[in-house]
């Protein structure tokens, strides 16, 4: 709906953009390619309603130097903010409802801070970093996630790197009518992870506001780590079969100790309901 490519310094505030799900892969807003850039973009979307897209909600590909803060990204088909580039800020959005994930960076990203977001019901996930480097990721609140509430895996020859998640609550990941594979039933899936910190972050199960299944399946899930913590997170109640899912392949240099927790056994009853609390 709203281009702003080859814009510089643009500030979008205060909008509301509604799409009605016309068309097919529509965003809300988009950047795309400047062959004619010399400097950082550097547009700022603050304060603005996207909803109701047949592509994402911010589709930004690609974008150097940027910040989205203070919006609600709901209910569109794909992710709430897809994004290429690099030194951004996600600051204190609403992510909701969207067909992928809450935020989604499956290219070339690096030099990211997410921070404040409210990230809740995308069927695709919650945070989704794909060969990502160098991102703090703090006090986010996730829920009810399709698959992991935080995904962040290497791809293609390209490790997850130097990333801290901490502080975060993930709650209710791994919806079951929106996870395929039961192997991806987790509140956080770590795969190829090279200098990352995931630590401090609270965890729980959980099935939908009326009902339904009661999920994750497993806590954190960990594979071919390298040099990385995962260490002193809580997981109370905080999965059906396994809080730790080791399945190897690390380098030197990995830390998992101190997550503590227990397993949730009364899932025909909402943890409401449950003495386990």
């Amino acid at each position: 709906m709203l281009n702003i490519t080859g814009a510089r310094g643009a500030t979008i505030n205060g909008l509301t953009l509604h799409g009605d799900n016309l068309g097919s892969g529509v965003h809300g807003i988009y950047m795309g390619a400047n062959p004619e850039r010399r400097e950082e973009d550097a547009p700022r979307i603050e304060r603005c309603h996207i909803s109701h897209f047949s592509g994402d909600g911010i589709h930004l590909d690609p974008v150097w130097c940027f910040s989205v803060r203070s919006c609600e990204v709901i209910f569109n088909k794909r992710h709430g903010l897809w994004m290429v580039g690099w030194d951004g800020f996600v600051l204190d959005n609403w992510f909701s409802g969207n067909g992928g994930a809450g935020y989604a960076a499956t290219k070339a990203n690096a030099s990211m801070t997410l921070t404040g977001n409210r990230i809740e019901w995308n069927r695709g996930g919650g945070i989704m970093i794909e060969g990502g480097s160098h991102y703090n990721i703090t006090g986010n609140y996730i829920d009810r996630a399709g698959g992991p509430g935080i995904t962040l895996r290497g791809v293609e020859g390209r490790p997850c790197l130097c990333m801290t998640a901490t502080g975060n609550v993930i709650y209710r990941s791994g919806k079951p009518d929106w996870t395929s594979d039961e192997a991806f039933s987790a509140h956080a899936l770590l795969e190829k992870c090279h200098g990352v910190v995931f630590s401090g972050n609270s965890m729980c199960v959980g099935r939908d506001d009326s009902g339904g299944l009661t999920s994750p399946q497993y806590g954190i899930i960990i594979k071919e780590l390298k040099n990385s913590i995962v260490k002193g997170n809580t997981l109370h109640i905080g999965a059906i079969t396994e809080l730790v899912r080791d399945l190897g392949g690390h380098g030197e240099g990995v830390v998992v100790a101190e997550n503590v927790g227990s397993l949730y056994s009364d899932i025909d009853k909402s943890i409401w309901e449950s003495g386990q609390r």
